[in-house]
């Protein structure tokens, strides 16, 4: 039996953009029109965005659907100069695509996602899936493990949740999630607000506001009601966020970590002039 080993055709460049080709099917569309149908799609990282994104050769682009951008935004997608306007017949979509920066990449187009950015194009499809907010990173895994850990949150000393079952996700460069069945929960504490996100390896989640406030942030709980089938074992359970409540497993307190969701949670104030 021979054992075959392929390398990623990861690819950087000075201005610190990373590349690589991607396998998938990925078409684009706009309401009914197929504005993107490639089976040579390549995956791009932006040094200041750390999700991918796809770009496109023009070959496999509605090119005729593109304008050369009225008024073209300055220093958006690590400084590309060329954008286009995306004409749909009756409407038009300012600065919808765009070329990178890159001589490699230069006969490939990129487009705004509508659910990541409130603009572009608002269905996307890798082969037969329809994806969400962005392109999956092959580089990242979640990973969703039922266990029988003893989990309790507390909010101001107050015990929130306590449970023997939670689900934990595991996902590359985020703190643990600890998961809870809503049984275990005090949702008698918290009220459902009309907040709602979306994440591409897990679905849309819907949020809940702690009913006495305080000083935890709002929406500091969530739960997916419908989550994507790979982490199905968290259908319905509440989670919080490390960065803002206490979390206790197996009677060790955990640390509140720092991430890039701290910053939503607890934004600076502005400096008093």
């Amino acid at each position: 039996m021979s054992v075959f080993a392929t390398e990623r055709n990861v690819r950087t460049t000075p201005r610190g953009i990373v590349w690589e080709p991607s396998e998938r099917w990925v078409r684009g569309r706009k309401g009914d029109v197929t504005v993107v149908d490639s089976r040579h799609p390549v995956l791009v990282w932006e040094p200041d965005l750390p999700v991918p994104q796809y770009a496109f050769p023009r070959h496999e682009v509605r090119q005729d659907l593109l304008r050369p951008a009225q008024h073209p935004p300055v220093g958006r997608h690590a400084g590309s100069t060329v954008f286009y306007d995306l004409d749909m017949g009756g409407e038009v979509l300012e600065n919808a695509a765009w070329t990178f920066p890159v001589d490699a990449l230069s006969d490939h187009i990129a487009f705004e996602w509508f659910w990541r950015t409130g603009e572009g194009l608002d269905h996307w499809y890798e082969e037969e899936e329809e994806i969400f907010i962005h392109p999956r990173d092959p580089h990242k895994r979640v990973d969703a493990l039922p266990s029988s850990r003893h989990v309790q949150v507390e909010i101001d000393g107050v015990t929130v949740a306590d449970t023997h079952r939670p689900v934990l996700i595991f996902e590359t460069g985020l703190p643990t999630r600890y998961y809870i069945p809503p049984e275990d929960v005090r949702l008698d504490l918290f009220t459902a607000t009309d907040h709602s996100t979306g994440c591409p390896y897990k679905g849309t989640a819907q949020y809940w506001s702690l009913t006495a406030g305080g000083d935890v942030p709002a929406n500091v709980v969530w739960s997916y009601p419908e989550p994507l089938r790979a982490v199905t074992p968290i259908r319905d359970h509440i989670a919080f966020y490390n960065e803002a409540v206490d979390i206790v497993v197996d009677g060790e307190r955990l640390e509140r970590p720092e991430t890039p969701f701290s910053r939503l949670l607890f934004p600076r104030k502005p400096r008093k002039p």
